[in-house]
């Protein structure tokens, strides 16, 4: 009894998706799409499958937004002066923790990150009671985790947004990037086929759930026995009829390839799988992306890659190819596209600079 008060009480406060009484869920703006973006002040951002086509666009146009007015422009922009930030690493990082300490600075606000030797998530403490502690103490959390259960036990107990950051099943801000870089690429997201070669891990589940609400037809080539999970795949064919775009997933990776515009892959072998190594690079075998592989893209094909990349993943022809591989643009807007999910939910007053793009 007790709980289910506590709960009630900490989390009215808060918008959350579909919420009605006393939360706000109307636009305190103009309703036209080209003046104000969808508000999304209070959500989590677990998962690209709980955000619509719209809503990612508002956060890819903020993202692109952000970047205009702070490296282009030159501005100093820092509407989250005095909120604060609780980063957590299970896992190490180079990328995520980097550009989340930079870019809640450049907002104006301060970070504070736990190691696994700073913290006690879930070992001396559990996740529940160390999720209510930091929201008595920071604004939003962050976090990159082994088990994408930690991040719903801490959704669940939390008082404020908490923010994936990494977990065993989805990476919804490096696939913020790769679709931001590809849109500065193309001019637009819609039409583009996007090919996945290599496991069916975080980063394909999280493509699974975005590109086809966005109008981009994907294909999926992993091993056999490196499949996507099947209750993820479900949701991807679900998305993929209402928005009629295309979805295949094969056992080919010439397949997958042909005709595509992007290629993208990732580590064959994760943090916590180096075990598994010599039966993953017997499995992966023929999955390398090579020029003789991605000749049979289009002729303007490129390819992403979100880092640390191995040889046996890729070539170094086509890695360092500066015409079609976009992986450093790609990771520097690891850093514009968590600023923007950061500052989208935690206020409604950011309004854009520039009109939104064509996605």
């Amino acid at each position: 009894m007790f709980l289910a008060i506590r709960l009630t009480a900490s989390r009215a406060g808060r918008r959350l998706p579909g919420s009605f009484g006393n939360l706000i869920v109307c636009n305190k703006y103009s309703t036209k799409e080209s003046h104000r973006p969808t508000s999304l002040v209070g959500r989590d951002f677990l998962t690209l499958r709980d955000y619509s086509a719209a809503e990612i666009e508002t956060l890819l146009w903020t993202a692109k937004d952000l970047k205009t007015q702070i490296k282009i422009n030159k501005s100093a922009y820092q509407p989250l002066t005095g909120k604060s930030m609780v980063a957590i690493f299970q896992k190490r990082s180079t990328r995520t923790r980097v550009s989340t300490e930079v870019g809640f600075k450049l907002l104006g606000g301060n970070t504070v990150v736990l190691s696994p030797e700073d913290g006690h998530l879930g070992v001396n403490e559990s996740i529940a009671d160390t999720s209510r502690v930091l929201s008595g103490f920071a604004d939003i959390i962050l976090a990159r985790v082994y088990s994408h259960r930690i991040l719903e036990e801490m959704s669940r107990e939390a008082d404020v947004p908490v923010i994936n950051a990494l977990s065993d099943s989805y990476h919804p801000l490096q696939i913020l990037a790769d679709l931001l870089t590809l849109q500065e690429r193309f001019g637009r997201l819609r039409g583009l086929t996007v090919s996945w070669v290599g496991d069916g891990n975080n980063m394909a589940h999280s493509l699974l759930m975005a590109c086809p609400k966005l109008g981009i037809n994907l294909r999926v080539a992993t091993p056999r026995g490196y499949e996507c999970e099947e209750r993820i795949v479900s949701d991807a064919k679900r998305f993929s009829d209402q928005a009629g775009t295309e979805l295949s997933l094969t056992y080919d990776p010439e397949k997958c390839v042909r005709n595509a515009d992007v290629i993208v892959t990732d580590t064959w072998i994760s943090m916590g799988q180096e075990k598994e190594k010599q039966e993953r690079l017997k499995a992966f075998a023929g999955y390398q992306v090579t020029k003789q592989l991605a000749g049979l893209a289009k002729e303007n094909w490129v390819f992403l890659h979100c880092l640390p990349r191995k040889t046996e993943e890729v070539t170094d022809d086509v890695f360092n190819d500066r015409q079609r591989s976009l992986v450093w643009q790609e990771a520097e807007n690891r850093l514009w596209t968590v600023m923007a999910t950061a500052l989208l939910l935690l206020t409604d007053d950011h309004q854009p600079s520039i009109a939104k793009p064509e996605f």
